[in-house]
């Protein structure tokens, strides 16, 4: 009896997910960089190579079953989601761990410290995607987009009061793909455009000016060392231009994992936590340029599976889902490295499935498990 009932259950799964269609190379990609990172993150520093491993195994599980769960009806959740990503929110200022003038973060013992605003990207791309579906043909009217705004903007507000400023920039990029995707209305997309860019233009312009208040020091020596390098080289500009040096000195196939030369970054010490933000420095110096080309090929082939999902989704929810996560991997991969090479201010956003981090990995292996679901239910109308 129990053997019967195993094999209708799977058979009703196949049936339902159709499950010979699972995304076997956007799972692989997903494998293979993230063993990729777990060598490195051993080779950057000792003790966390084991728990991003761990992670890993416990993402790859937690991915597997969100697959074979219906997100549209996880989806039907999406307000109470987002009550326990404001609880959650407000509950890290109120009661979470400080550490360098942010409040971020929870202690969970043994395990390190869970960030509630990585979880956060998961929980508001399912929002997002939810209240625009159900919104679809009222998305050209302002009202709708107010509301819509006024969504978006409560969560992101406690995100800054943390201060988290390079998540927020994460949001505000979500918010505006899957306001693209989501079909807004072309004058209200020039509405935004027209006040956003000149807004953009007058930040720079006033957190110059003496006694600005919208940036906390160490925000503000970030923007500066990037827009005058030469007066920051042995400060805040310090650790990009070590990164620099570090890629450019791995050259084409890098010095070898776990180099302990005085020269390199690990042994000199020349970056702080080169195991999160910089990883992509120890990357350049150990793989060399060869190494970062597969990195970042694997990094391109996962966003590329994620939009072929969407572009078959079997109705609305699925493709801003499946578009919103390839929107988080793709812009946190170019903010990442693009810090690291000096192109782009410095930032504290992880490079995805690389960066140690138990957080941003869970999530990032939940969100992965949501769009493998989109992609089981592709024919289903």
């Amino acid at each position: 009896m129990i053997y019967k009932s195993n094999k209708n259950f799977l058979a009703l799964q196949r049936d339902r997910y159709n499950l010979h269609m699972f995304d076997i190379p956007l799972l692989a990609a997903v494998l293979a960089v993230s063993v990729i990172g777990v060598y490195v993150i051993n080779s950057a520093t000792d003790g966390y190579a084991g728990r991003q491993a761990a992670g890993i195994v416990a993402g790859l599980i937690i991915a597997v079953f969100l697959s074979l769960v219906d997100y549209n009806y996880i989806a039907k959740f999406d307000r109470v989601l987002y009550a326990i990503n404001i609880v959650m929110l407000i509950a890290v200022l109120l009661f979470g761990v400080g550490a360098n003038g942010a409040r971020r973060w929870f202690s969970v013992g043994p395990l390190g410290a869970f960030q509630p605003s990585e979880l956060s990207k998961l929980f508001m791309i399912i929002i997002f995607a939810s209240f625009i579906s159900r919104s679809r043909d009222k998305m050209g009217s302002f009202k709708n987009f107010l509301k819509l705004l006024i969504i978006y903007m409560i969560p992101v507000g406690l995100i800054v009061v943390e201060p988290d400023l390079s998540t927020s920039i994460v949001f505000v990029f979500l918010f505006i793909i899957m306001m693209f995707v989501g079909e807004l209305g072309t004058r209200i997309i020039l509405w935004i455009l027209g006040i956003s860019v000149p807004t953009l233009a007058l930040f720079f312009w006033y957190i110059q000016q003496p006694g600005q208040k919208l940036l906390q020091g160490y925000q503000l020596s970030r923007v500066l060392s990037f827009l005058h390098p030469q007066d920051y080289l042995l400060t805040t500009y310090y650790q990009q231009y070590n990164s620099i040096m570090a890629i450019g000195s791995g050259m084409l196939t890098g010095k070898g994992l776990n180099n302990n030369t005085i020269t390199s970054v690990k042994g000199g010490d020349f970056i702080s936590e080169p195991q999160t933000d910089f990883i992509f420095a120890v990357l350049g110096e150990e793989l060399g340029f060869v190494g970062c080309c597969i990195v970042l090929a694997l990094l391109f082939l996962i966003v590329i599976r994620c939009l072929v999902i969407a572009k078959n989704a079997s109705n609305g929810t699925g493709r801003l889902i499946a578009v919103g996560v390839a929107a988080v991997i793709i812009f946190q991969t170019f903010v990442n490295v693009g810090v690291a090479t000096g192109i782009i201010p410095n930032t504290g956003l992880t490079l995805p499935f690389v960066s140690y981090g138990l957080s941003s990995l869970l999530s990032n292996y939940m969100m992965i498990g949501l769009v493998l679901n989109v992609g089981l239910q592709r024919n289903r109308r």
